[in-house]
């Protein structure tokens, strides 16, 4: 991948470059604001863009701001947002246009240097990461007479590793059942949902949106 890591702490900005060349990858840019981050994305072009939600100037939401510029201009970007504590209403912002090529991933998951990677790998691979954690608080603020409410804890089981971006393969295997299991229960959970036929990529970012709360006409 070609990679453009945007990070105004110097250590952390250093270390993901050492990481990611370390993995095989090519980091063709660094920026350390929000507005160099852009111009930085706009000249090169990267597969990936990995930035800190908060950078200078105001250290509010530069890093938000870049990515979702970014990604209007150029879709078929993949974005990672790095944030130090949960920011629900940024994680609910950049996922606004879909979960597809998404991550949104506390900083602290950066030190699990296996995991970071197969996050980064899946969200390049037109996937999403999103953190537990931030999945966590965001479900927890769904609204009233959710469909979700009607699936079954296994069945929400299933989905709330979906939103976390795991395969049917990675389902199966924390929840050690056979992948066939996990298919049956991804088709219980459209059907519950009341997602018509689509392509299935496209049922399960639909399924995760509504299970983050962010879908309240899906399913009407």
């Amino acid at each position: 991948m070609r990679v453009l890591i945007a990070e105004d702490e110097t250590l952390l900005r250093e270390g993901l470059v050492r990481l990611i060349t370390d993995e095989g990858h090519e980091v063709v840019a660094t920026a350390s604001d929000g507005p160099e981050l852009v111009r930085r994305a706009r000249d090169h072009a990267p597969d990936l863009v990995i930035t800190d939600i908060r950078m200078p100037p105001t250290h509010t939401d530069e890093g938000l701001r870049g990515a979702l510029e970014i990604r209007a201009r150029r879709p078929e970007t993949a974005i990672v947002v790095l944030s130090q504590h949960v920011d629900e209403e940024g994680a609910l912002e950049l996922l606004a246009g879909g979960a597809e090529r998404v991550g949104y991933l506390l900083k602290q998951r950066v030190m699990d240097v296996d995991a970071f990677m197969d996050a980064l790998d899946r969200v390049a691979a037109g996937g999403s990461a999103i953190d537990p954690e931030v999945v966590a608080v965001m479900v927890g603020r769904r609204r009233r007479d959710d469909p979700v409410d009607h699936l079954t804890p296994r069945q929400r089981e299933v989905l709330s590793l979906m939103a976390e971006g795991m395969s049917n393969a990675a389902i199966a295997g924390r929840l050690f059942v056979t992948e066939k299991a996990v298919a049956r229960h991804i088709a219980a959970i459209f059907g519950t949902l009341r997602l018509p036929p689509a392509p299935e990529d496209h049922r399960r970012v639909k399924a995760v949106l509504m299970y983050l709360g962010r879908d309240e006409g899906a399913g009407r």
